[in-house]
Order: C-alpha cells, then structure tokens, then sequence
C-alpha cells in the first residue's frame, strides 16, 4: 500500500503505529492502608511547646521584667533591665573581629538604649503614612526616640516630624543615614496636599516639617516646602508649624520665601562647631552658611523663633562649643538643642566620645545662663524631639496674645527647666 503513496509522505510522515488495546483505569492502593482520620483524637503537645505558648509574648518580652519561672536568679554582679541605668555608669568594651585581627570596641551605654516599638499607635501612623506616600526623619534618620514619639496614648499625642521632596538627598553628610543622588526622583505635586490632609486628620496642635537637600532644583524646593506650609494653615489655622530647612545653597531670598509662608518657627541645624564642619557636613554645607541662614531667618517676621540643633560625641572640644553658642546668640538665636551623635551604620562616621547625661546638663544651664530661650540637652534628645515642643507652643501663644515672655518662669506657672528630658 506504501508504493501508491508519494515519495514525500512516504519519507517525512510520521510511522503508522497501531495503538494499544485501552486498559481500565484503576486506582492504585497503598501497600499500608492508611488509617482513618479523627479529628477528635490529637497528637498529645511535648513539654516545650506546653512552656512555649504559656510564656509572654513578644510585646510582653521587651517591655515587662522577665517572670521568676522563665528567668535564671541574677548573680552578685548583675541587674535587671528593667534598672534604671546610673548616669555615671563607666562604659563597657569588647574585642571584635577575626582571632588575628581583632580590635576593641565601646558598647552602646544603657543611658542610650531604647525599647523596640511595638504600641498599636505606632504601627497606625506608619500606615497612614504608607497611604498617603509620606515620609518621615524618624524613620529615614533611625531615630532612637521613634517610640517615644509616636508611641502616645493617642495620635493626637504623638509626634511625627514629616520629610518633604522625597527620601532621597543629593547631599552626602558623614554622619546621616538619608539616601543620597545627584539626580533623586521628581517632586511629588500632591504632596503638600496629603501632608496637610493627614495632620488636619491626626488633629496635632504642633508639627514638624522638614525636607531632605535638593541641589538639583532652581529654588532648592523653597516653593514646594512654602506651599506645603499654605495647605496646613488653610486646613488646620490653629496648628502651630515648625520648619527645619536646608541652607538652600546660601540663596537667602528662598529662606525669605519659606520664613514668610506662614510658620511659627524657623529650624536650622549647625549640626557640629565651625571646626569640626568640613569633616562632619557635606562641603557645600558651611558653619558661616547656616549662620546667615538663621540670622536672615530672625529677620523675615516679628517674633519669628529660631532653632538650631548641635550633636555632641564628634570630638569637639569644650572651648569649641563656647565659641559657637556665642556666634549663635549674636544673631539671636532663641532655642538650641544638644544630643549624642550616634553612628548609623559602619559606613558613617565612628562615635569620638560617648556624652555622660551630666555633661548635657552642664550645657544646657550654661545656654540658659547665655540667654537662650529654651534648650533641650541629653543623649536622645534630636532637633524635633517632642520633649520641648509643648514649651515652645507655649511661648508662641502668649507671644501671640500679646504677653510679655520676658522670663522662663512666667509661661503659666511652668518650669521649662524642669521639662528637658535627660534621658
């Protein structure tokens, strides 16, 4: 049959093959039958799993001291976690690295450490702000004080200091932990408009605003920073704003624009002493820069409070320090803080000297005795800290009511001293 077929079928088509007679599908048994499942019946739980789910939970573990069943008794030389750290505690140290090469570290110090955050109010700003495409310094910073502040009672107690024009900086400082690029994203257009929605809907009495450096930009984002601040005050008129801008390049007329947008105070961080500057700041940030910054600042409106925020632990000397608070209540600078610098990660500058909290204490009397409005000196205290926001507002107020505030103690009763929270 083949031969009447052509040549072409005969070479290229597949074989002819008889197919198989069909076998009856069968479903193949286990050589074990299995046994039938009880649900009534279960596996009876091992001693460990029985200690495991009766112990504290994960919230319980960091917050609370450890029960006397889970814990070992402390030996002569130990104490609890739960102890509050002495001030004058000496610092510990330990050996690091490979058996050949290993090199001696100081340990973080107790006055330093902070519990992880686990309150609901935390996790609840965090998803508003992921909603809104918003983004914060605490979080981009690594702040230390992240619980404190935005773990309140409520939202309305809490404090969240919000970073404008993105999480991307196109400056490198050697102590920050912000992203940098020579070319970060666009700016986000509704931006100033989510901003102000969220903080009308939080219902805060005084915020923070800041932004990350774009050099990239004509105005160094001056316009966007001002509008943001318009929205605020069209939304929520009775919230007190507190702006903590960049040096905009030294472009003076943009601090005039951001100063004149409606806030009621206007931040700038020298960060460290003019001596320490170019180590310290990215090189086109100056001591002399920020200086005129803050000056020009002071000038824009009556009654316009100025800020700035030094960090400590740098290497700076005590002289250096003096030096720079008198440059500082020369051009009448009312609030400055002091805080430990504390190295993000391996790639950022190394911690000089851990500050004891009486050391912070000793500036902070001394910037009262210089004439400083306010100031806020320990180790965890940051520029935006909420430690010192509530006196502020206050003097923003009555400053506003037409009071005099010719001295600390005449703010209501209260004792600014008495609110700086070493802790």
């Amino acid at each position: 049959m083949s031969s009447k077929l052509p040549r072409l079928r005969c070479l290229y088509s597949p074989p002819v093959i008889n197919p198989p007679f069909a076998q009856p599908i069968s479903l193949r048994s286990f050589a074990t039958e299995a046994p039938e499942h009880n649900p009534s019946i279960r596996r009876r739980p091992t001693t460990f799993r029985d200690r495991l789910n009766a112990g504290p939970s994960f919230t319980e573990f960091v917050s609370s001291p450890p029960s006397a069943e889970f814990s070992t008794p402390l030996s002569a030389n130990d104490s609890p976690l739960n102890d509050p750290p002495t001030s004058e505690e000496p610092l510990r140290t330990a050996l690091v690295g490979p058996a050949n090469r290993k090199r001696q570290i100081t340990r973080l110090p107790t006055w330093l450490q902070t519990p992880i955050p686990t309150s609901p109010n935390y996790k609840r700003i965090k998803s508003d702000l992921r909603g809104l495409n918003l983004h914060t310094v605490c979080e981009e910073a690594r702040c230390p004080n992240i619980n404190d502040c935005w773990g309140g009672s409520d939202k309305s107690a809490a404090t969240a200091t919000i970073m404008l024009m993105g999480d991307t900086c196109t400056r490198g400082c050697r102590f920050c932990s912000v992203k940098t690029s020579r070319a970060p994203p666009p700016l986000d257009p509704h931006e100033p408009e989510h901003t102000a929605e969220a903080l009308k809907r939080w219902g805060l009495g005084y915020v923070v605003l800041t932004s990350v450096d774009r050099d990239d930009l004509v105005d160094g984002g001056a316009h966007h920073f001002a509008e943001t601040i318009r929205k605020i005050k069209d939304k929520a008129p009775g919230m007190l704003v507190e702006a903590l801008t960049g040096d905009y390049a030294g472009d003076l007329e943009m601090v005039d624009l951001v100063a004149g947008s409606g806030l009621d105070v206007y931040a700038h961080n020298v960060e460290t002493v003019e001596a320490l500057t170019p180590m310290v700041r990215d090189r086109r940030a100056t001591f002399r820069q920020s200086l005129s910054v803050l000056e020009r600042a002071k000038g824009a409106r009556e009654g316009m409070v100025t800020k700035t925020s030094v960090m400590l632990g740098l290497g700076e000397t005590e002289e250096q320090i003096w030096e720079m608070l008198r440059e500082l209540r020369k051009i009448n600078t009312d609030i400055v803080t002091f805080g430990q610098y504390m190295q993000p990660t391996k790639r950022h500058m190394p911690v000089h000297t851990y500050v004891t909290p009486s050391v912070f204490e000793t500036w902070r009397q001394r910037a009262l005795d210089m004439g400083f409005l306010y100031c806020a000196s320990g180790p965890l205290v940051r520029s935006s800290y909420k430690a010192g926001e509530a006196f502020i507002e206050n003097v923003i107020k009555k400053r506003k009511a037409g009071r005099d505030v010719s001295t600390l103690q005449q703010l209501g009763g209260i004792e600014p001293e008495r609110i700086v929270q070493n802790v």
